[in-house]
């Protein structure tokens, strides 16, 4: 989005345009709906922007629920926004931390700042993208003085550090810009990592990062926890300068649903025992795997470790865990498309999930290679156990 269509956006007209012209999902809806508002008499400026947010109104629905269709959007803006399930959870431990206001350096279009605003917080949204703090002034104007936004560097603003004050960080992890942005070095990021981690030591902080930042340039005495939702991690959240909990300096959040369950530690956890494949396989959370506590979980379910190299536990009896998902075996066959090929097609399998781990192949690729025929599923699991590769024929539990 650029400035001329956002000025034609904010206007009595576009606004009502946007509301009327509801969610709009495919190409084909853009391409009718801007031949329709073309055809009325209105402008490219306006008709790109309407449409435009329509658009990203119906993807941000899986991000925002029903509070999308509210909101405006840049397309970079959403991709790097926080769910609003994963911020609310923030929010609330925020609030149990006894924080009163919080800064949000580089709040993007909002999202964060919504959910803060929405527990009782009272935030200050600062953005140095001038459009982007526009469109997150839009969406926090709900809640009137108890949200300011200000187009400004994360580093030009004044922090008091009195008691109740926060600062949230998301640094920007990409190029600028409001459509197609490239990923950046962590020595690239805005606010630079060390700026804020030295705010980080002098004040209560949170700091969001990519799931995969590097561990060893982690500050030393922050909580790192690992988040995901639904089986997928989004992101790592640095609690510090007080928010961090005692005794806890890793933690995995785990996300299903409704439901939150959470693993925490001092530090990394040393492996559980190796031992031989059992009746059970368990993959555990992505969260879990990145927050090196797959030996804790082992332990805390009586399970052995598969390969001290591999991330996948095993065992003799089932297991009911938020932590890890489950697969009964059915057979262990060699790593070969033929002999594979061979069992589905006795097992009358049609639908077959494909997970690897520890070998260098491509799911998609080998699938090409296997005979899938019948009414039958089943998940295949490729994986290197010591020095073999086996194919681990299971069924989800």
């Amino acid at each position: 989005m650029e400035m001329p269509e956002l000025t034609a956006l904010l206007t009595p007209e576009g606004l009502r345009l946007l509301d009327e012209l509801g969610p709009v999902e495919t190409t084909g809806e853009a391409a009718a709906a801007v031949s329709r508002l073309r055809g009325a008499g209105h402008g490219p400026d306006l008709v790109a922007a309407v449409v435009g947010q329509a658009h990203l109104r119906a993807k941000a629905r899986t991000k925002f629920g029903p509070f999308a269709d509210r909101m405006l959007f840049t397309r970079a803006g959403l991709e790097q926004a926080t769910r609003l399930s994963v911020a609310a959870r923030h929010a609330g431990r925020l609030r149990t931390a006894g924080i009163a206001h919080v800064t949000d350096l580089g709040c993007g279009i909002g999202g964060d700042a919504l959910a803060f605003a929405a527990a009782g917080l009272r935030v200050t949204a600062v953005d140095a993208d001038e459009i982007t703090a526009a469109l997150a002034a839009f969406n926090l104007a709900p809640f009137g003085a108890d949200a300011e936004v200000r187009h400004a560097r994360a580093e030009e603003i004044p922090l008091s550090g009195d008691p109740g004050e926060a600062a949230w960080l998301d640094p920007a992890r990409r190029t600028a810009g409001h459509t197609e942005t490239r990923r950046v070095a962590a020595a690239d990021y805005s606010p630079p990592l060390d700026w804020v981690f030295a705010l980080a030591e002098r004040m209560p902080t949170g700091v969001k990062l990519g799931p995969g930042h590097d561990r060893d340039a982690l500050p030393r005495e922050a909580e790192a926890q690992w988040v995901s939702v639904d089986g997928s991690v989004v992101e790592l959240v640095l609690w510090a300068g007080g928010l961090e909990r005692e005794g806890v300096r890793r933690a995995a959040m785990v996300i299903r649903g409704e439901s939150t369950h959470e693993l925490t530690a001092p530090a990394d956890s040393a492996d559980a025992e190796v031992r031989p494949l059992g009746a059970y396989l368990h993959e555990p959370d992505g969260a879990v795997i990145r927050a090196r506590l797959i030996g804790d979980l082992a332990r805390r379910t009586g399970a052995g470790m598969l390969d001290e190299h591999i991330a996948y536990l095993t065992s003799d009896d089932p297991l009911s865990s938020p932590f890890a998902a489950s697969f009964r075996v059915r057979e262990v066959l060699p790593l070969h498309a033929k002999t594979i090929s061979a069992a589905l097609k006795a097992a009358g399998v049609g639908t077959l999930e494909i997970k690897k781990r520890g070998v260098d192949i491509d799911p998609a690729a080998f699938r090409r290679k296997l005979t899938l025929r019948g009414k039958g599923s089943a998940t295949l699991i490729l994986v290197r156990i010591g020095d073999r590769r086996h194919a681990v024929l299971a069924d989800r539990v």
